[in-house]
């Protein structure tokens, strides 16, 4: 049998990824030195990141980067980064986060920007460890910016081949000529929203509206909202904060689900690209609509959440634009919303925002090419010898692209619902449900949450909840599941075929 994929050289780049991950951990140490916290949580995990990723490098680089080496090396980055990034919380000691396992699921869920959390007891933990869990997150959205942009897209591989149609270019090339260049291009943007998110929320906090949002909230609310991951030192998570802060976060977490290339253009005053991007449209109609939708029904049969129509209309924005962009933020327990209105923010984790952002879920993108290739077959049925391509922002999408939209979303709806069926069948083996109460529907929301990247779920995994009420053989589950959808699935499932290896 001969090995098709040089798997040396996937190694050597993972190694090289491992290797700098050494410099967001030294930050939590500076955080420790200022509150004279224990050092040995980050000194220890980057020690054994730089023994890994220096040891990594020893093998072969004299090698082209093809797609199956660069799907190799995405996949064990994000999963060998999760597990470093877990080291701090395990070696701390305290709280449920301890736990090795737990310490997986915090740190996979962080550094995926899903934002569920195994956390019970926030008070407990130091200020540098909170830190720690606030600026994965923030590394996370920077990572799948950077692999997508610069990497993945000159690869055709994933969902990058999507991003390509939907800003309207032939090729992600065509923004800058070297991977280093873009890499460093959106970088800055994403950089110059997150100093632009601190900067508003601090000053929020220095003339007097938000006087709980001080720097350290600043700096962890703005990490978490540009990256749309959705943690918060903050048991209440936003609720902790006044209605002027919430309304600033909004804008925040729309952007962060925007395509940043598609930022980029906008920046540099072509209008013309945001206009007649199909995908931006849709996005912005999706969150429009339900948010109008949940008004309505709040307004209709009460909001026990809220009273009067400015906090049911606040609550019921937000909600829908942190479930849809995938942050994950609450600045109410919807878990007391009348059915329907809860419903309705389930079908919301199915959405996401653009392609080209640190958003997950199945993206809007796709959602516009499945109507678009409903509204074709419908015609093709009355007229058999029609040739329609379908379209987009003026571009001809090409059949393999569908056939991959296609492919996607069934894998993503269908591994919801096996994720569920485990969720279910694990909680009756060992009397859960009776005990905490979980109901199919709570097993449903989580698996959707945790597939899609999504963060709170419903009931017990609620906005305020925490995932630790879930059994050790469903937590490990979901740190796999983080990983899996993190990574646009069929990349990282693909590498468990004969063919990939092989062929």
């Amino acid at each position: 049998m001969r090995i098709r994929v040089d798997w040396r050289f996937s190694l050597n780049l993972t190694g090289t990824v491992l290797k700098w991950f050494a410099l967001p951990l030294s930050l939590p140490v500076f955080v420790a030195l200022l509150y004279g916290e224990p050092l040995s949580p980050f000194l220890i995990a980057i020690a054994v990141t730089l023994v890994v990723g220096l040891g990594f490098e020893q093998f072969d680089e004299q090698a082209r980067l093809g797609p199956r080496e660069a799907l190799l090396m995405v996949a064990l980055t994000w999963l060998l980064v999760a597990l470093v990034g877990a080291i701090p919380f395990v070696v701390a000691g305290r709280g449920t986060i301890a736990h090795p396992l737990n310490a997986a699921f915090e740190s996979m869920s962080g550094l995926t920007t899903t934002g569920a959390t195994v956390i019970r007891e926030f008070d407990i933990h130091a200020r540098s460890i909170m830190f720690w869990r606030q600026l994965i997150q923030w590394v996370g959205g920077l990572g799948i910016l950077i692999l997508a942009t610069a990497i993945l897209s000159r690869l055709s591989v994933g969902g990058a081949r999507l991003m390509e149609t939907e800003t309207q270019y032939d090729n992600v090339d065509k923004l800058t000529p070297h991977i280093e260049d873009t890499a460093r291009l959106i970088g800055t943007l994403y950089a110059g929203l997150t100093v632009t998110a601190i900067t508003v929320l601090y000053g929020l906090h220095l003339v007097g509206l938000a006087p709980n949002m001080n720097l350290f909230n600043a700096v962890s609310h703005a990490f978490s909202s540009v990256s749309t991951a959705g943690f918060s030192p903050e048991p209440q998570s936003i609720e902790a904060f006044e209605p002027v802060v919430q309304w600033a976060l909004m804008p925040f977490m729309f952007l962060g689900s925007t395509s940043f290339v598609l930022m980029y253009f906008v920046l540099r005053g072509n209008i013309g690209r945001l206009r007649n991007s199909e995908e931006f449209w849709f996005y912005l109609g999706t969150i429009v609509v339900f948010s109008g939708l949940v008004v309505g029904i709040l307004t209709l049969t009460g909001n026990p959440t809220g009273n009067g129509f400015d906090a049911t209309f606040r609550q019921s924005l937000f909600n829908v634009v942190s479930i849809i962009t995938t942050t994950g933020y609450a600045n109410a327990d919807f878990n007391q919303w009348p059915a329907f209105a809860t419903f309705l923010l389930f079908v919301c984790m199915f959405f996401g925002g653009m392609a080209g952002s640190t958003t997950c879920s199945i993206k809007s993108f796709r959602w516009v090419v499945i109507f678009k290739t409903f509204r074709r077959d419908l015609f093709t049925v009355i007229h058999p010898e029609a040739v329609r391509p379908i379209r987009l922002s003026g571009q001809v999408v090409d059949e393999r692209t569908v056939r991959n939209v296609y492919s996607y979303t069934l894998v993503a709806i269908v591994g919801v619902f096996l994720i569920a069926m485990f969720i279910v069948v694990d909680g009756a083996r060992t009397g859960l449900y009776e005990a905490t109460e979980i109901s199919q529907f709570d097993a449903l929301g989580a698996a959707a949450s945790t597939f899609l990247n999504i963060g709170p779920a419903f009931g017990p995994a609620g906005p305020y909840g925490t995932y630790d009420v879930f059994e050790p053989p469903t937590k490990a589950l979901m740190v796999l599941v983080m990983w899996v959808g993190r990574i646009e699935i069929i990349p990282v499932l693909v590498l468990f075929t004969r063919s990939f290896w092989q062929s």
